[in-house]
């Protein structure tokens, strides 16, 4: 098939439209959760808890009326999905399990680090605990031995507990705040799931398979390294190798964006939901915050080239060296974005915190756009659960806040 070319305001209607961004706002409830969800593969998460974690971040930018117990029902309850390895630490849909079976591969190899025999014998006494004792998180048992991990010296039952979750013999029953519970993966997995075969018959249908899923988390994708971690063994060449196959197969499309150096690709199933933004059209402008590590953020650089939106989540930077702040968050209004800020939470009374407001330098501040903000954050304040916002005076000012509800 030809290469598709397309302006960059047309890549972008197309990435607002693939991440549920752009009219219409269809996803509703927690059956438009499980549905967002398909169609990018995973969310990622994050334990940080701000003014929510960032899946729940994620979802409050699309899911009409989202409140946080609904993901937690989907997880703990309902059992429809799992947080576990993807592109890091991510939510995923259950059935999906099968076909990630090579990232547990990935995950044994893991387990040849640090003092494996130790590791193992740790493994069948805890697994027997928990198949005698219920669900059991790393308080709940002895084995305090320091060992080295991945990340450096660890008490021996979390590095045990981390490797079977890895290795995807134990999952997350339920979390105490950010503390994990673990159960067998064989007691709250589905049977026909949990035993199915690995769908893939070789290294390369797995790469297929995972570098598509990975485009469908964004929409568009190059070839690039930032972008592709957590899929196993997959290099450079494993990388290119497996878009080129994809592009052959008509599974994926080559998409050239004006003044994009490198050639995109994105799902061949998507090619109608681009045919649908072709023409620019005049949509609400309908305002929304988003995740500091949401889907359509993930690879920054194609955001930063495309949407001349240069952002970078600083919580690990040094205080000196942020050029904004600790957990600051965008903020899309129609096609563009317009701003960010540094949020918190006052714990006592739930109201959400504006530190510090940042305008983008394009950003046309009419009735228009305050209105739409002032819609975003008021539910923003719905999905916190919060019924006030902290900001002092002088911000107001000096940012011509005044529009906030």
């Amino acid at each position: 098939m030809k290469t598709i070319t397309i302006s960059k305001e047309q890549a972008c209607r197309f990435l607002l439209a693939h991440q549920g961004l752009r009219p219409p706002y269809g996803y509703k409830g927690k059956a438009g959760i499980l549905d967002f969800i398909r169609r990018v593969g995973c969310i990622q998460y994050d334990p940080l808890d701000i003014v929510g974690h960032n899946s729940e971040l994620v979802l409050q930018s699309r899911i009409n009326d989202f409140r946080p117990t609904m993901l937690n029902e989907l997880l703990y309850e309902d059992r429809k999905l799992l947080d576990a390895w993807d592109k890091m630490i991510a939510i995923y849909r259950v059935e999906d399990w099968p076909y990630l079976r090579y990232r547990q591969k990935d995950a044994s190899w893991r387990s040849r680090r640090g003092e494996p025999a130790l590791i193992k014998k740790a493994s069948g006494q805890i697994l027997k605990a928990i198949e005698e004792r219920g669900p059991l998180s790393s308080i709940d048992l002895d084995h305090d031995q320091k060992v080295d991990w991945v990340w450096g010296p660890k008490r021996l039952a979390n590095v045990a507990l981390d490797n079977m979750y890895y290795q995807g013999e134990v999952v997350i029953h339920h979390k105490v705040h950010t503390r994990k519970v673990y159960d067998l993966a064989s007691r709250l997995i589905p049977a026909e799931i949990f035993v199915a075969p690995d769908p893939h018959t070789t290294q390369e249908a797995y790469h297929d398979w995972h570098f598509l899923r990975r485009i469908g988390g964004v929409g568009l994708l190059w070839d690039k390294h930032s972008i592709w971690h957590g899929i196993y063994r997959a290099g450079r060449d494993e990388r290119t190798a497996a878009l080129k196959r994809l592009v052959e197969q008509g599974r994926a499309l080559e998409v050239k964006v004006g003044g994009i150096g490198l050639p995109l690709y994105m799902r061949s199933e998507d090619k109608g939901e681009l045919d649908s933004i072709m023409e620019p059209g005049n949509p609400p402008r309908r305002a929304v915050i988003l995740a500091p590590l949401d889907n359509l953020l993930w690879e920054r650089e194609l955001i930063k080239q495309l949407f001349n939106f240069d952002y970078t989540w600083e919580v690990y930077k040094p205080v000196p060296e942020r050029r904004y702040g600790y957990y600051v968050l965008p903020i899309l209004c129609g096609d563009q974005f317009v701003a960010r800020f540094e949020s918190g939470r006052d714990r006592e009374n739930g109201a959400l915190i504006i530190k510090n407001w940042w305008w983008e330098e394009d950003t046309e501040k009419s009735d228009e756009v305050f209105s739409s903000l002032k819609d975003c954050f008021q539910r923003f304040l719905g999905y916190l659960g919060a019924d006030k916002i902290v900001v002092a005076k002088s911000l107001v000012k000096r940012e011509s806040l005044d529009w906030l509800p």
